[in-house]
């Protein structure tokens, strides 16, 4: 009865409230770790914790680098609350009524989490039994107060909340054992990848360059991170992660501008880890004239409020442009098809056809 009271502890705590910069590393201190998680609803990265439950943590990742979750499945969910998986058994159909008692007992009791909020990767432990925790594991989906100080947090999900939102919405039986199998592929083990850009100086970011995939053809942009370093920086971190995919030219003024980037033209929502880098900019207006071939940050009345969107200059248009506008790259390639896009039929400035932005692509020179 203790084995198969583990297959509920966890779904029953949480069907309650179902409705419900990296820091500087010591010398010598091992580098911060992830686990790259392949489902068959997609990918999704956890962040591990060793600070936090080093016995865990170090467990799943012997678990993980062993192949011991490849081919199991997320086999207990809960629409917008949790899921859970690990367990060895489920990597065997036949053994379906035994899902959710496989892969315990193996780690001595760590420190409970003050906090269980969306995203915490979690050990399942069977009720009553502090030593039991294992190979399982649940994630939640969004803040579980009534979680806090119950269970030890290994991990915390840093992208594809919106894959184990998906998987979370698998239909259960009566007894909230999924009735579809999402199964976990292969959990790969891997050093944090520093954020691309963050620490590059202004020389740095000179060696890049973007191509802007269009539908009338590519466009290629150099930077002037010695006139707009942040402006630079966060153009490239927002292109390297795809922010600007599926994107349109949604303003065309002949012999003015050309605009694309704006969020609401998106053919996609964004990820929650591209929603976090989308932030307002400081200005950096500076001495570069706005003539045909400049790139410039679009922005409201508002100085501070430029964001995704920006223009590329069609003809020489200083007046209120130079000196009130953050030029930071110019075309280096391209310019016909940017004339391709300024003669684009259209309604006032708006294109009468769609001009796709399919993706902008970081090149290093």
């Amino acid at each position: 009865m203790k084995e198969r009271a583990a297959r509920y502890a966890t779904a029953i705590s949480l069907v309650v409230l179902a409705s419900a910069g990296a820091p500087l590393r010591a010398a010598g201190q091992p580098p911060p770790r992830q686990a790259v998680v392949e489902t068959s609803a997609g990918p999704f990265i956890i962040d591990l914790a060793p600070d936090a439950a080093p016995n865990q943590t170090a467990y799943f990742i012997k678990t993980a680098q062993d192949g011991g979750y490849d081919g199991t499945s997320f086999h207990r969910v809960i629409k917008n609350g949790m899921v859970q998986g690990g367990d060895p058994l489920s990597k065997d159909p036949a053994k379906r009524e035994q899902y959710g008692t496989g892969g315990l007992n193996a780690v001595k009791a760590e420190a409970r989490a003050p906090k269980m909020t969306r995203g915490s990767v979690a050990a399942v432990m069977v009720p009553g039994k502090p030593d039991s925790a294992g190979a399982q594991f649940f994630i939640v989906l969004a803040d579980q107060p009534a979680l806090d100080n119950q269970y030890t947090v290994f991990g915390h999900v840093s992208e594809g909340m919106e894959v184990l939102q998906k998987i979370s919405e698998t239909p259960v039986d009566t007894s909230g054992v999924a009735t579809e199998r999402i199964e976990i592929r292969h959990v790969t083990i891997r050093d944090t990848p520093p954020e691309p850009f963050v620490t590059d100086s202004a020389q740095q970011l000179a060696d890049y360059r973007a191509v802007l995939d269009t539908a009338a053809g590519p466009i290629a942009l150099e930077f002037f991170p010695d006139k707009a370093p942040e402006t630079v920086r966060q153009f490239l971190r927002l292109s390297a992660a795809g922010v600007y995919n599926g994107m349109a030219f949604h303003r065309v003024a002949p012999g003015f501008v050309i605009q694309t980037g704006a969020l609401a033209s998106r053919t996609a929502p964004l990820s929650e880890k591209q929603q976090k880098l989308v932030h307002n900019l400081a200005p950096e207006d500076n001495d570069t004239k706005h003539v045909k071939g400049i790139a410039s940050m679009a922005r409201g009345d508002d100085p501070g409020s430029a964001s995704t969107s920006f223009f590329i200059v069609t003809g020489d248009a200083p007046a209120g442009l130079d000196g009130h506008y953050t030029a930071f790259a110019h075309v280096v390639s391209g310019m016909e098809v940017v004339s391709k896009i300024e003669a684009a039929p259209r309604t006032g400035e708006t294109p009468n056809d769609r001009i796709e932005l399919r993706t902008v692509r970081v090149e290093h020179r």
